[in-house]
């Protein structure tokens, strides 16, 4: 498969504003109006679409959810499509989704996590552009540490940049800060430290590079073993081509997370991977079974190189990652990164 990246962001152009899983209700009004503010003082124009209601699980029926978003990807006007945040159901979007048309159109930014992956990932799959695991709106304002990568700098990135991130030693466990009184908060709290760690049993340097593929472990087990969750397009057409398999976990207890991966083995989700990358998490472990216990139940026999608490998903700061992306990863007792290539 031909990975096709979107042209790079340039002051002036427009980003396109719209929840195709979960809307913002109205206590993260001032929160939303802000996000969208950082983004016009960055030098970008800002469409606020109709599908946003925040007053039940869902911004809108799936056909209102999925023709905004459609109309959006394809809107040569629109540059970059980005969500205020996650949800849980945008499963219902992918039957409705014109995957074809996609496939025939230029590329256009399409940023989030959480839920999102559940679309991110399939886009990716199935046209071939290069899609964005990294912050939704509302975390967009937050400021990172200097070895990670916002998506913004990502999407505004010249054609053949290398993007390399490395451990930040930063770490927020718990949950957001509070938008509904601080909507205007660009910095985290840090209340921890983290680096990266190997987690198999394998204890000599990582050293590996394929196409970079994942999401959120919750989202992507439902999908995985059908048209929309097939990796194998990444693998070339005699399925030698290496993966660099990510993964995190939201909310789920280690025992949901732990069949969760299975399945996703099971439905060959990591055939061809060379390496995977474990995101912190801050998902309850179980008495007999904890989140480590759990990747390395379903995972360990794959005989590859697993390495955790990178900063991807739920706990921040939060790196960008890129699906489709060609990357080099590198693990050992001088040095840690993950290098992305754009185009």
């Amino acid at each position: 498969m031909t990975i096709r990246f979107p042209s790079p962001l340039a002051s002036g152009d427009r980003i396109g504003i719209t929840a195709p899983s979960s809307g913002v209700g109205p206590n993260e009004q001032d929160r939303l109006h802000f996000a969208c503010q950082w983004l016009r003082d960055q030098g970008f124009q800002v469409e606020l679409g109709e599908c946003m209601d925040g007053s039940a699980h869902i911004s809108a029926p799936a056909a209102a959810r999925a023709a905004e978003l459609m109309r959006m990807l394809l809107d040569p006007e629109i540059r970059a499509v980005i969500p205020p945040w996650g949800g849980e159901t945008a499963i219902d979007l992918l039957p409705l989704l014109d995957f074809d048309a996609l496939a025939q159109a230029e590329p256009t930014w399409f940023v989030g996590y959480s839920d999102i992956s559940t679309l991110l990932t399939p886009i990716t799959l199935l046209t071939g552009w290069a899609t964005v695991h990294g912050p939704n709106l509302m975390d967009s304002p937050y400021e990172l540490p200097e070895t990670l990568t916002s998506w913004l700098d990502v999407a505004t990135a010249a054609p053949g940049t290398v993007i390399r991130q490395s451990p930040s030693n930063r770490f927020r466990r718990g949950d957001h800060d509070d938008w509904m009184a601080h909507p205007n908060i660009t910095t985290h709290t840090w209340n921890g430290t983290g680096s990266w760690r190997r987690l198999d049993e394998g204890s000599g340097p990582v050293a590996a590079e394929g196409r970079l593929i994942g999401g959120c472990i919750e989202t992507l087990a439902n999908v995985a073993g059908t048209p929309f969750g097939d990796t194998s397009s990444l693998r070339g057409e005699f399925g030698t081509e290496p993966t660099i398999v990510f993964v995190e976990a939201s909310e789920d207890d280690a025992f949901d997370i732990c069949r969760n991966l299975h399945g996703m083995k099971l439905a060959g989700f990591f055939d061809g991977a060379v390496a995977i990358l474990v995101g912190r998490t801050a998902a309850p472990g179980m008495p007999s079974l904890s989140q480590d216990d759990a990747v390395l139940d379903a995972l360990g026999s794959l005989t590859v190189p697993i390495i955790a608490d990178l900063e991807i998903g739920h706990v921040p700061p939060q790196m960008s990652i890129i699906n489709g992306a060609k990357a080099r990863f590198i693990h050992n007792e001088r040095e840690s990164f993950l290098e992305q290539q754009l185009g």
